[in-house]
């Protein structure tokens, strides 16, 4: 099940918090709970996810994006992502969550998280999400000039760039 009241605690703990601008990070802190865990008795893969979730409501709380998207009838998805794990996270470990919006192109936002433990990462995302309406996917350009932003996206760094680009190549649908 969703860890619904984890989410409304963060969203609450962080409800004054100061207002970000668009490339600010935002950090927070969690810790690895007995429901977190897999059989391993560490952070399990989709909890992970899930953490990453709260980080980027929050980071949204704070940039207004979610007071925008209602004013304007907008809902957010998830479009694709990749997860680099490269530490374990055991049972009552703290870590550190980062969370920053990295750039766009035309129709995707791109977010980097990672999570730290003792100064070393513990895990690495890349979040691909959009933006729609009834109409589809909402152009980011509209979306970035909703937000207040008038430029354009800063350049997006080579290997989130090969990422995209190798997405767009994947058969879709799946083969199998």
């Amino acid at each position: 099940m969703y860890p619904v009241i984890r989410l409304a605690k963060e969203m609450l703990k962080f409800r004054k918090a100061p207002p970000l601008g668009l490339f600010d990070t935002h950090v927070s802190h969690h810790v690895c709970w007995p429901q977190d865990i897999d059989v391993w008795r560490e952070l399990n893969n989709g909890r992970t996810l899930t953490l990453y979730d709260f980080g980027r409501m929050v980071l949204f709380q704070r940039l207004g994006v979610i007071n925008v998207m209602r004013r304007e009838g907008w809902i957010g998805t998830v479009a694709g992502s990749s997860v680099r794990y490269r530490r374990r996270v055991r049972l009552f470990h703290r870590v550190e969550m980062r969370t920053r919006i990295v750039g766009w192109d035309a129709r995707f936002l791109y977010i980097e998280q990672s999570m730290w433990r003792k100064g070393e990462a513990t895990s690495n995302a890349l979040m691909r999400t959009a933006v729609t309406d009834g109409n589809g996917i909402v152009p980011m350009a509209r979306a970035a000039t909703a937000l207040g932003h008038d430029g354009a996206s800063p350049p997006l760094p080579d290997w989130i760039a090969a990422w995209a680009e190798a997405d767009a190549r994947r058969p879709w649908p799946p083969e199998c």
